[in-house]
């Protein structure tokens, strides 16, 4: 398939082609004939500022902030909007581009889409990755002026958004309960992997440690995300159970990377946790490839239950059987593909994974279910289709250039 048509991505918080997510819809587009460029952090070893990469446009900016506070978060992203301005009018005159897409975290890339939209008619599409008032208040343990702040521009996106897309359905009914968006304008579009690219290989048998059990985590490492809750997890395992047989892997960066290094001293159990930083590719699909038991310690609150976790989708399209807290978005994507623990309760968690642990018959009858259902229920394919009906449905909406309104547009006129 070949079309004239051109797309622009804008992601903040992790560059390309790092986001997996955003980078198979990048890739979903460029397969459907489309031109896809995408503006981006750099970081890492992902440091020019324009490469194509899979036949993928990709502009980069810097990134001198790290959030950390209030004032960490107001650096990052006022830089960001910036340099996502700027890159916006170099694609424009350099590729072009009929639709902006922008991919929150935060809420406020909708002012750069906001312009394009609105002096020049180009459709604007909300990615909802993250529901930022819940991972305020999860964070903070607060609301308060920042949560209604984060809630206006988060309806002020919704308003300006032409379509949205979701990550799951709880996240479409906030964008037509609390955005304001017609039901018909929001496509529920999962980060599921592409299975054909995201399967098993060598394992990295070295994360083992020389021990007969692996536990593995995959992602980030926040404030909300739990891991405290595993290495207290994994001290049990360790001096209460006596287990010398487990290890654990954990995958990922974050702002709570050294905290929990600490932590794990603390507790004693540094010989039994791996820290082995952000992992991608082949390095990435290692480690998952060596995990006897994956887990998810985040913990239920108003924000882990509504959000749908990359991990979920990732254990089960690698047939591994895990562990997680019952949260509700959580136990929906996994079924009876992996055990629940209760009550945000780190012996709970490691009673479940001990249990799992030593039933190699359980493990691999989760991992079956869970792969199987990553086959027909949870698969990409899907997935595909909704993406690419938003975005026809996004063009056919598409605006004479002379028609504007004025900021932000309206529940009426839209």
């Amino acid at each position: 398939m070949s079309t004239d048509q051109k797309i622009l991505i804008i992601v903040e918080n992790l560059t390309m082609p790092l986001d997996r997510r955003v980078w198979q819809e990048a890739r979903t587009l460029r397969d459907a004939g489309y031109t896809v460029s995408v503006i981006c952090p750099k970081s890492g070893s992902y440091t020019k500022p324009y490469e194509v990469l899979e036949g993928i446009h990709v502009f980069r900016h810097p990134q001198p902030f790290e959030a950390d506070g209030a004032l960490g978060y107001a650096l990052e992203y006022s830089n960001a909007l910036i340099w996502e301005f700027v890159l916006s009018i170099r694609v424009r005159a350099k590729i072009g581009f009929d639709v902006v897409q922008a991919c929150n975290p935060p809420d406020l890339i909708f002012i750069v889409a906001a312009f394009w939209k609105y002096l020049f008619a180009t459709p604007f599409i909300f990615d909802h990755h993250d529901i930022n008032p819940e991972l305020f208040e999860a964070k903070f343990n607060r609301r308060g002026f920042f949560h209604n702040l984060l809630k206006k521009f988060e309806r002020w996106t919704f308003k300006t958004a032409d379509v949205s897309i979701a990550t799951n359905e709880t996240f479409k009914q906030i964008a037509v309960e609390r955005g304001g968006m017609h039901p018909d304008k929001v496509y529920v579009v999962r980060s599921v992997p592409d299975l054909s690219r995201f399967k098993r290989c060598e394992p990295s048998i070295q994360l083992k440690n020389g021990r007969d059990h692996l536990i593995g985590y995959v992602g980030v490492m926040g404030a909300q995300d739990g891991v405290d809750l595993l290495i207290e997890a994994m001290a049990e395992l360790v001096h209460k159970k006596k287990r010398d047989d487990i290890q654990c892997a954990i995958v990922g960066s974050g702002t709570e990377l050294e905290r929990l290094k600490e932590m794990s001293v603390e507790l004693g159990v540094q010989d039994h946790v791996t820290f082995t930083g952000f992992l991608s590719g082949k390095s990435l699909l290692g480690a998952f490839s060596a995990f006897d038991v994956g887990v998810i310690p985040d913990p239920k609150n108003s924000y882990n239950d509504k959000i749908s976790m990359n991990k979920v989708f990732e254990y089960m399209a690698m047939g591994i059987a895990f562990v997680q807290f019952d949260l509700m978005e959580g136990m929906w994507a996994a079924g009876k593909s992996a055990l629940y623990a209760k009550n945000n309760d780190p012996h709970d968690l490691a009673r479940q994974l001990e249990k799992l642990i030593d039933s190699p018959a359980l493990q691999c009858e989760l991992g079956a279910i869970g792969l199987e259902r990553a086959k027909t229920l949870l698969n990409w394919d899907s997935e595909r289709k909704r993406l690419l009906a938003a975005y026809q449905s996004a063009f056919e909406q598409k605006r004479p250039a002379t028609q504007t309104s004025r900021f932000p547009v309206t529940q009426q006129q839209r």
